[in-house]
């Protein structure tokens, strides 16, 4: 690919733009043993920005389309996953990607395929891609199965709709996280909903900007409005590669551009394990980590505040 092209690929200013170029790199994956590249790149990227754990998406469709295998997919990338866990003791698991793009059809296939599957390192389906061409009313039977068979289930919604489709995700997919959910910001209710049941929101302030459905600058984002109101807030990227931004630097842009305390920082942080789809004690042993890691940072570096 030349620079110029690989440059035209990387220039969106939408969410369906940014799905159309997610798609096209997708297609250079010449075969499952790419996936194990991949992971390469992600080794990386958690050791850049310090994660222990990460749940991380999978989004099967496309390589399905083209012939590939799942077994094989999952095989490459519970091997990955298991190398770094062995020589980094870093910590993955999968969610997989149902897909709104493709319809019902294809989303409850992927799930077919997943419990089939039956594999220790996959946690449960997500629906991702473009709100606008699949509602999350299309998929509650995909996600009532899913739930009966044992999996969690989490949804992007509220990233490029209105409110309403972070509602369908609750109430109809019964979704345990909701990815993005910026829109609930608008909707006064939905956030006293959310904020009571402490359901998680997955924000990703860097993407948001791009959809530009509800901001175009980090210093605009609603993130600080929903912590405010005690929503409970997780920061996260989403495809940090296509984004040109990592964990560390969104935490950077609370912290610089959204008015964020160092303190309120350390407790989204911990937020994070306790959104996660793990035990009690392993939420307990790495929020312990977390304050043990913050107290001690700060005591080495007296002139800093929280």
């Amino acid at each position: 690919m030349t620079t110029e092209r690989m440059k035209k690929l990387f220039s969106y200013e939408d969410l369906n733009g940014f799905i159309n170029a997610f798609l096209t790199v997708q297609s250079y994956i010449s075969s499952a043993d790419d996936l194990k590249i991949v992971f390469d790149d992600i080794r990386t990227y958690l050791e850049d920005n310090n994660i222990v754990y990460a749940e991380l998406f999978f989004a099967p469709s496309s390589f399905l389309k083209r012939g590939y295998d799942f077994h094989n997919m999952i095989s490459r990338i519970s091997e990955s996953i298991s190398n770094i866990e062995k020589t980094d003791k870093r910590t993955m698991r999968i969610l997989v990607d149902v897909s709104r793009t493709f319809g019902e059809e294809n989303a409850m296939h992927n799930l077919d395929l997943t419990i089939k599957e039956n594999n220790p390192y996959i946690l449960g389906i997500g629906l991702g891609g473009a709100e606008t061409k699949g509602p999350a009313k299309d998929f509650e039977r995909v996600f009532a199965k899913a739930r009966k068979a044992g999996l969690h289930v989490v949804a992007h919604a509220g990233e490029d709709v209105e409110s309403w489709s972070i509602k369908d995700a609750l109430h109809l997919l019964k979704a345990e996280r909701i990815g993005h959910g910026i829109t609930a910001a608008q909707d006064p209710d939905l956030v006293k909903e959310m904020a009571k049941n402490q359901i998680p929101f997955e924000i990703c302030p860097t993407s948001n900007t791009f959809t530009k459905k509800v901001v175009s600058r980090i210093q605009d984002h609603p993130v600080r409005q929903l912590y405010d109101e005690g929503c409970f807030i997780t920061i996260n990227t989403d495809d940090p590669a296509f984004f040109k931004v990592s964990l560390i630097d969104e935490y950077w842009n609370l912290y610089s551009k959204l008015h964020f305390s160092a303190d309120d920082i350390r407790k989204i942080i911990i937020n994070g394990f306790k959104a996660a789809f793990i035990s009690d004690s392993a939420k307990k042993k790495y929020t312990a980590a977390v304050n043990k890691a913050w107290k001690e940072w700060f005591a080495q570096n007296p002139d800093v505040t929280e």
